[in-house]
């Protein structure tokens, strides 16, 4: 069973047995186009091939027979947007999640028009990764591009068209658009009125378990397989990840770093905030995922290596070791708590929980006998400390959690994921899923060919390798500082509108 991924990064193709078990995989590196202030933009085609090329490979590599193969399943990041027009050609790049072109739009939806029912109904909250808001941008800013637009979609169904010639929309790329009504599994037609766009302009919604065969022949030459191989159709990547890391059960949260970060959890139905500070999307009919994403994960610790810490780097790379074990070792002589150094790791804006684009980062607290070595603390403390504000609304909500999964490269860490226990004051397991989005899409795919009828058979395929423990001296550290990197966060919010005019200007 082959799981894709199209990333904001890669796409990655991994070939798995039946049981879970890594056979081959394949990934494609593309760039991140960024024009103009505020863009975030990919170019569609270059996706493609990627997607091509890693599907091909991973057969490939693999060494499968054509008739091994029991079917391709799709994992995709959300909130991309292209315009494209009638003969399905691009009029835009992919607008990807990380563009803020669409601040003001998203201020205005949130502030003006009751964006706070739309976010009710639909589950996306507003701002500009939405690709309600950038719809109201695009219509706004760029009305002759709108305005020749025949269709708008995301990256996974211009790929799906390509491949079988249809737009497909599946439930849980559908709601992370804030235009997609949960309740209904539909197109929610009052944020369609605002967007500006008809049903027809959107793409066929289908369950994120349905089955396409019968691609077309000249793209089956070029993956190497049959053109009656099921393709599954899907959920995005934040969902499925919490299906390849088995947290699917009530009361089991996974938490995710790589480039940003997310926490979330399972529910048997939507769920929405009344704060507006969560996330509500489909993995199916019967699973829902809520819970919340940052911007600024494991971006942030590649910003402490390159401005920060060169001679770490240096040093590392004499010794022939990681930059980030030589970054680390330096964190771990430092006492919890940075001695009251804070961080707030808002170097891109933030999502969950403030959902402000206009967010900065700073260090708070800094005295003359901090050194270097508690700001790189601070650092790390902050992206961990951000994660369990998020973890806090969603407390709000679930309760209390049971478990929790944490995955991405920084698991590796065992003074990360000490550091998280200890924030977090609850025990972390890190499993040993590989890419749990691929891993999490295959399965699904089992799930929609009736193979499987529960996702039960994940507890079969993902161990878990380290557990972690609360210390409770640095818990009781971390009690006192939550409150005020909080409190800090709420101080700011007229103060970073006023820097980021300063700095645009």
């Amino acid at each position: 069973m082959l799981g894709v991924d199209i990333g904001t990064t890669s796409t990655k193709a991994v070939l798995f047995s039946k049981r879970g078990q890594v056979r081959s995989q394949f990934a494609v590196e593309y760039p991140l186009y960024t024009p103009e202030l505020g863009a975030a933009e990919q170019d569609p085609d270059e996706i493609l091939q990627a997607v091509l090329t890693s599907i091909r490979e991973a057969v490939r590599l693999g060494n499968i027979s054509e008739n091994e193969l029991s079917h391709v399943s799709f994992s995709a990041a959300m909130h991309s947007v292209i315009a494209i027009d009638e003969a399905g050609t691009p009029l835009t790049k992919s607008i990807t999640w990380a563009d803020q072109r669409s601040e003001k739009w998203a201020k205005k939806l949130k502030e003006e028009w009751n964006g706070h029912e739309i976010y009710l109904r639909t589950g996306t909250p507003i701002h500009p990764m939405s690709p309600l808001a950038k719809l109201i941008w695009l219509r706004n800013d760029h009305p002759m591009v709108f305005e020749k637009a025949a269709k708008f979609i995301s990256i996974k169904e211009y790929v799906f068209h390509k491949l079988f010639g249809e737009y497909v929309v599946d439930h849980s790329i559908a709601s992370a658009t804030g235009l997609f009504n949960l309740k209904d599994l539909t197109w929610d037609e009052g944020a369609l009125t605002i967007a500006g766009v008809s049903p027809e302009q959107l793409s066929r919604i289908v369950p994120t378990t349905e089955v396409l065969r019968g691609m077309k022949p000249e793209v089956a030459v070029v993956l190497g397989i049959s053109a009656e191989v099921p393709f599954v159709v899907g959920a995005n990547d934040g969902v499925l990840s919490n299906l390849g890391v088995n947290a699917v059960q009530p009361g089991v949260v996974a938490l995710t770093i790589g480039t940003s970060g997310a926490i979330r959890t399972v529910t048997d139905s939507p769920v929405t905030d009344p704060k507006g500070r969560t996330f509500c999307y489909a993995l199916t009919e019967k699973h829902w995922v809520i819970g919340g994403p940052v911007n600024n994960g494991g971006m942030i610790m590649r910003w402490l290596r390159d401005e920060l810490c060169g001679e770490e780097t240096e040093e590392a790379g004499l010794a022939g070791m990681d930059p980030y074990d030589v970054i680390t070792s330096r964190i771990a002589s430092i006492k919890p708590g940075s001695e009251g150094v804070i961080f707030h790791p808002y170097l891109t804006g933030e999502r969950a929980p403030i959902w402000n684009g206009n967010a900065r980062g700073s260090f708070f607290g800094l005295g003359i006998h901090h050194k270097k070595e508690h700001m790189m603390r601070a650092v790390l403390e902050g992206i961990n400390l951000n994660l369990y504000t998020v973890l806090l609304a969603l407390e709000e909500i679930i309760g209390i959690p049971d478990k929790i999964h944490a995955t991405g490269g920084f698991a590796r860490s065992e003074v990360w994921c000490q550091m998280l226990s200890n924030i977090f004051n609850q025990q972390v397991s890190i499993p040993e899923s590989v890419e749990s989005s691929c891993l999490g899409a295959a399965v699904l795919g089992l799930y929609a060919l009736g193979e499987i009828d529960s996702f039960d058979v994940m507890a079969e395929m993902v161990g878990s390798t380290n557990s972690y423990t609360p210390e409770a001296e640095a818990v009781e550290t971390y009690k006192e500082l939550t409150p005020i990197f909080i409190r800090l966060s709420r101080l700011f919010q007229q103060e970073y509108d006023e820097i980021v005019k300063f700095q645009q200007r």
